[in-house]
C-alpha cells in the first residue's frame, strides 16, 4: 500500500518569504491610490491605508512620514509611470502641421488621462489645507510636460521648421490651448473627458491656429 503523506508533510516548510521594502512601498502606493480616489484625501486615514496594504501603521510611518508625504509619493509614482511613455520625437518626414498635431495629442493623452484629472481634482480640493500638494503636483506633472514640449519646439526651431523667440512660454500657451478647457469642464462641471477622436480633431485645430493664426484676410 502506498504511503500517504501526513497533513504536516503537506505544509510548506520554513517562514513565508519576506517582502522587500520596495515591494512593500509599491503595495502601499497602490492601496493609497485606490483609497484617495474612492474616499478623497481628507477622509482617508493612515490606519485605513495601512490596513489596505496589509501592514502596521508603524511600518507605514517608517516608509512615509505622514499622509501628505504618502500622497506626494503616490502622485509622483503615477506621473512617473505615465511620463515614462511620454516621448515627443520629431518626425522629419511629416509636415510641421501634422507633426505639431501629433505632439499636441501626446500632451493631451497625458494631461487628459482620467487618472491624472482625478488626481488634479483631489489636489485642488485640498490645496488650501495642504499647499505643498499643489506645488508638488505642478512640479512633477504639469511643469515636466511643458518642459518636454519646450524641448520638442526647441528642436524644431533648430531645424528651422518654426520660428519662436521663447519656446518655454510658447509651450505653456500651447498646452493651455490644447487641454485647459477640457480639464476645467471635467473638474468643475463634471463633464465627460473628450474621446480620442475629439482630442485628435482638437489637436488639428490648435495646430492650424498656432501655425497660421486666425486673422481674417483684409480687403
Amino acid at each position: 500500500m502506498a504511503r500517504t503523506r501526513s497533513e504536516g508533510e503537506n505544509r510548506p516548510r520554513g517562514r513565508p518569504p519576506v517582502r522587500s521594502e520596495e515591494e512593500t512601498k509599491r503595495i502601499v502606493l497602490e492601496a493609497a491610490r485606490h483609497a484617495f480616489a474612492v474616499d478623497g484625501y481628507a477622509a482617508t486615514s493612515t490606519e485605513e491605508l495601512a490596513r489596505g496594504a496589509g501592514i502596521s501603521t508603524k511600518t507605514l510611518y517608517r516608509l512615509f512620514p505622514g499622509k501628505a508625504a504618502l500622497f506626494e509619493a503616490m502622485c509622483a509614482d503615477r506621473l512617473e509611470r505615465l511620463l515614462s511613455d511620454f516621448n515627443l520625437q520629431s518626425n522629419n518626414q511629416a509636415d510641421i502641421e501634422t507633426s505639431l498635431a501629433a505632439v499636441l495629442v501626446a500632451c493631451a493623452d497625458l494631461a487628459l488621462d482620467p487618472e491624472v484629472v482625478a488626481l488634479q481634482r483631489m489636489v485642488l480640493q485640498q490645496s488650501a489645507t495642504f499647499p505643498d500638494l499643489a506645488a508638488n503636483f505642478y512640479r512633477d506633472g504639469i511643469a515636466r510636460t511643458a518642459a518636454a514640449l519646450a524641448g520638442w519646439l526647441r528642436d524644431q526651431v533648430g531645424k528651422k521648421r518654426i520660428a519662436l523667440d521663447n519656446v518655454d512660454e510658447a509651450a505653456g500657451m500651447m498646452i493651455g490651448m490644447m487641454v485647459s478647457a477640457p480639464q476645467r469642464a471635467a473638474i468643475y462641471a463634471g463633464l465627460t473627458l473628450p474621446t480620442r477622436r475629439e482630442i485628435e480633431r482638437r489637436a488639428r485645430v490648435c495646430a492650424a491656429i498656432l501655425l497660421d493664426g486666425c486673422r481674417g484676410r483684409s480687403s
